[in-house]
């Protein structure tokens, strides 16, 4: 198998880092030193959740490609889960049965959100913590204010609250997506994030174009972008003559530059994102300790 370092070159922009991937271009830029795509590591013992349900082909195919190297386990909603973002289950108890997939592997069905199914596996289910927990692959981008949303984002999100090595994974097509390139892809990244570690309390949040392995335009570390969609809702009547209504939005927003994990997207590049569990805004925190809060407090 190649590695990115034997078969890539390195084109950096002022729109952020890209990395071009083998047939992603002609030209061959100097190759600053850089970590092997697949460095070498034991099996890892890996979770795998989502937040479309323990049957859901992007989990299935993440499950199959993994396992070929690794010790997976599943644990993942009984039923569709999308968008809750990071609720958790805590008036009425969670249930958790036992699943047989076809290929003889084992995991449960959990009747809670995602962020109950890290929870529950690594607390209770699982013998021994896993090294890596990965969320996905989602059917449809998580990039921009829909982090917010995500289920797919808050099992990630979860994971990395416990200390564990994490990554939610989507893919921008929902019609037939190409799972096995997403998949193949998330296999060699694995690696990769064991050997190097991220940061305490940040995760990766990847987002991928629905296209085969080779024809993506390559990676690029982006940022999340904050650019809102155009929202709408579409108000009708049910037969009791009450109002309801269907709440949509258009498919993207304009994005301001290049450098956000939207953009990156549509520009057919493999968008990854570290994202913090810390939200403290750090330069409003120091603005707001020469506010006077206390002035009249003790009156």
């Amino acid at each position: 198998m190649m590695t990115a370092a034997q078969g890539s070159h390195v084109k950096m922009s002022n729109a952020g880092k890209d990395i071009k991937t083998a047939g992603g271009g002609p030209e061959r830029a100097a190759r600053p030193e850089k970590q092997s795509m697949i460095p070498n590591t034991k099996p890892l013992k890996i979770l795998i959740t989502n937040d479309d349900g323990i049957h859901a082909d992007g989990l299935l195919t993440l499950l199959r490609i993994l396992s070929r190297d690794h010790h997976v386990t599943v644990v993942a909603p009984d039923r569709e889960r999308s968008a809750v973002g990071h609720g958790i289950t805590l008036h009425h108890p969670i249930r958790a049965a036992q699943v047989n997939f076809e290929d003889g592997a084992t995991g449960w069905a959990v009747s809670g959100t995602p962020a109950d199914c890290v929870k529950l596996a690594v607390i209770e289910l699982m013998q021994e913590r896993p090294d890596l927990v990965i969320s996905g692959i989602n059917p449809g981008a998580n990039v921009g204010v829909n982090l917010s949303y995500s289920g797919t984002v808050a099992a990630a999100k979860e994971a990395a609250i416990y200390g564990i090595a994490s990554m939610a994974v989507s893919i921008q097509g929902y019609q037939h997506p190409h799972y096995d390139a997403a998949a193949r892809f998330i296999a060699r990244v694995v690696p990769l994030v064991y050997a190097n570690g991220l940061p305490p309390g940040t995760f990766l949040n990847i987002n991928l174009p629905d296209l085969p392995e080779h024809d993506s335009t390559g990676v690029r570390v982006s940022r999340q972008s904050v650019e809102i969609y155009d929202e709408y809702f579409e108000k009708r009547t049910d037969p009791r003559d009450q109002a309801y209504y269907w709440q949509g939005s258009e498919s993207h927003p304009k994005y301001s530059d290049a450098d956000a994990d939207g953009a990156a997207l549509m520009e057919n590049f493999i968008s990854i994102t570290p994202v913090r569990c810390d939200m403290t805004d750090y330069n409003a925190l120091e603005l707001l300790k020469q506010w006077d809060f206390e002035n009249g407090f003790h009156q």
